[in-house]
């Protein structure tokens, strides 16, 4: 029980140092990678450790980024809803509007619909 205790009092501070470890390392990641792809590709100039940390925020702000198993798992569960409402032929023309939509994006000679 003592283990326990021990655990409990340990938990938010090793989650509290874990936290700012990973948003030092992603903000290096970013750092680097704008670094070393965007002056090349775009001519855009290089940015600090700082300005990288604030692209990662301002792209959670504008994108809801960085993923959560929660909200996927829901949208994933509401899909499957939405599927299993639908009646055999729904399914079967969603079906087939699919194929068409992947074989035109597939086919090489495929003209662009209007």
């Amino acid at each position: 029980m003592k283990n326990y205790t021990i655990l409990r009092i340990l938990k938010f501070p090793l989650l509290a140092v874990l936290f700012v470890v990973m948003l030092v390392g992603i903000g290096f990641v970013v750092m680097g990678l704008w670094n070393w792809l965007m002056p090349s590709l775009f001519g855009l100039k290089l940015i600090t450790y700082w300005q990288a940390v604030g692209l990662l925020i301002l792209s959670k702000i504008l994108f809801g980024g960085f993923g959560s198993a929660g909200r996927g798992g829901h949208r994933l569960h509401s899909m499957r809803g939405r599927w299993r409402q639908r009646t055999p032929e729904e399914r079967e023309q969603f079906r087939q509007n699919l194929r068409a939509c992947w074989s035109r994006m597939a086919s090489p000679d495929a003209k662009p619909t209007t």
